[in-house]
């Protein structure tokens, strides 16, 4: 194990940044030892040769040209040390690390406290060691979760109404370094007619996103983001043409990863042309390329349900339904979305305990060809109108979330309410919530520890058993595999079985449901606006 030696410098007594540094270089699998504050030289240099040091760091912050004294004096006694192979780094406040940058490379590397987390954990670990290029970023989506962990890697949505706009937009978030992948969010004449210029609406251009209308302006919008640290990027699905936009997805923007309903974007909510059964088998075609492609696949499905108050047992059930079907159509790399506050009076226990639910019904699905990545997002339409309370609700949300260990946070900014994010609200909201994460990378209590999430947790696995079962039994004898069959599930929201508040005006859902937050959970309730459990609700196909 390779040990690292650090402290302040000199009078500096400031160590927060070199406590920091060395917490990363334990998770980098260094030893470590710590000097403390207000370190004389001989003690530090002593230090590092009784410690056979392998690496030193030295940080001072207080008046730049004292530092670029005191450093000059350290650097002189320390050249024998440097001379054996000894490595020197330095950090502090940008004016003294930039008279440490000056000093003819002494310092192997220079941090001046704008460098996120990732990228000194990569130095660390020997990945990186000079100027920041696309090679230092990994640029698949699996390949930045191992990189970046034990930090999650960061997903923001972006695009604004013009394509000038949303470029400049792009390199602004690149070069601020603060997110991993940048969620293109694409008007909604580019989901639905990209390849039907007869059908666009020049009036409704820019409607919910950026107007991209050819391939040249994926390619500006991937190239805008070639900098900084090089995010990844990722878009749509669309509501028409699905492999054709997948094929130019794949070839313009190197598409992060592939993101679809199940029972969505389709006549049922009026977001595409097809009839549900229709919708779905053509969703799962799309599973199956990116699959054969070794592309993750996000079925954004749940929180559907979730935003227009079905009751958990619903949200649960097509959280299951949706690993499974991609499980079912070839996909290896299966990304888990779990959207808290949906609906947003859902309290803060009972939200775990339903993600939790989730978790524990669709691991045993894993296997070596199956894997699971967890990705947690704030509640769309939970944000509250005023800012500092907004900025309160992120923090709160994502630290909530870390309790599930996510691999991916799905950022969902904090002037939601408000308006669509510009790049410095994406890049306000990620520092958010950096900090959040971090404060919980230190420590976090076990909140799913609790007794009354647990008992939650348990509640509506066995309740979702008993709706999967409704839905298995509406199925003929000739069909394998009802969870999976376009025909079984459609008629499973046709009949209600799977069912929402909000879908009352719907052409094809019934819309019929009741419910109600109660203890902090949304249940469906009978006439007496009481708790209505699933084998009462469903016991016509039971």
């Amino acid at each position: 194990m390779k040990t690292v030696v650090a402290g302040a410098l000199g009078e500096c007594v400031h160590v927060a940044g070199v406590m920091n540094f060395l917490h990363l270089a334990e998770l980098a699998g260094w030893q470590t030892v710590f000097l403390g504050p207000a370190v004389p030289i001989e003690t530090f240099l002593q230090a590092a040769r009784e410690e056979k040091a392998d690496l030193v760091g030295v940080s001072y912050r207080l008046t730049p040209e004292t530092g670029e004294r005191l450093l000059a004096e350290f650097a002189e006694a320390a050249d024998d040390l440097r001379q054996q192979g000894v490595k020197f780094v330095f950090g502090g406040t940008p004016p003294v690390a930039a008279k440490a940058e000056a000093m003819a490379g002494f310092f192997e590397r220079v941090f001046d406290g704008s460098q996120p987390p990732e990228e000194i954990l990569a130095y660390l670990r020997g990945e990186s060691t000079g100027a920041q290029t696309e090679a230092n970023y990994p640029q698949t989506t699996i390949e930045r979760i191992a990189w970046k962990a034990p930090y999650p890697i960061l997903r923001h949505h972006f695009g604004l109404p013009t394509m000038e706009a949303t470029l400049e937009g792009i390199q602004k978030i690149a070069e601020a370094r603060v997110l991993d992948v940048i969620s293109l969010g694409i008007d909604q004449d580019a989901q639905e007619n990209f390849f039907h210029p007869e059908r666009q609406n020049p009036r409704a251009r820019g409607a919910g996103g950026v107007p991209v209308r050819s391939a040249e302006d994926y390619r500006a919008l991937f190239a805008a983001s070639r900098r900084g640290n090089y995010p990844l990027m990722r878009t749509y699905s669309g509501t028409d043409d699905f492999i054709r936009l997948a094929e130019l997805y794949m070839e313009t923007i190197n598409n992060a990863w592939c993101a679809i309903p199940l029972f969505w974007f389709n006549q049922m909510d009026g977001r595409g042309p097809y009839d549900l059964e229709v919708s779905i088998d053509l969703h799962q075609q799309v599973m199956r390329w990116y699959g054969e492609r070794q592309v993750p696949v996000e079925l954004n499905e749940p929180h559907h349900w979730g935003m227009r108050d079905a009751p958990d047992v619903v949200f649960v059930t097509s959280a299951y339904l949706s690993a499974y079907n991609a499980k079912a159509f070839g996909v290896h790399d299966y990304i888990a979305q779990m959207m808290f506050n949906s609906p947003p009076g859902t309290s803060d226990a009972m939200d775990l305990a339903k993600m939790a639910a989730i978790l524990e019904m669709i691991v045993p699905l894993e296997n070596e060809n199956f894997h699971i990545w967890r990705q947690t997002r704030t509640g769309l339409l939970s944000y509250p109108l005023e800012p500092n309370a907004a900025r309160a609700h992120l923090s709160a949300s994502i630290y909530l979330q870390m309790a599930l260990k996510p691999h991916i946070v799905h950022i969902v900014g904090h002037t939601e309410a408000h308006h669509a994010a510009t790049a410095d609200d994406v890049i306000d909201a990620s520092l958010m919530a950096r900090q959040a994460i971090e404060n919980a990378l230190k420590g976090q209590p076990d909140m799913l520890a609790d007794p009354v999430i647990q008992a939650r947790k348990d509640h509506l696995i066995a309740e979702a058993q008993v709706t999967l079962q409704a839905i298995r039994n509406l199925a003929g004898p000739e069909v394998q595999d009802p969870l999976t069959d376009p025909a079984t599930l459609g008629k499973a929201v046709r009949v209600g079985i799977l069912d929402a508040p909000h879908l009352r005006a719907s052409k094809i859902a019934r819309g019929s449901i009741q419910t109600r937050i109660i203890n902090g959970g949304c249940e469906a309730i009978d006439t007496n606006n009481q708790p209505l459990p699933e084998r009462k609700r469903l016991v016509e196909f039971l």
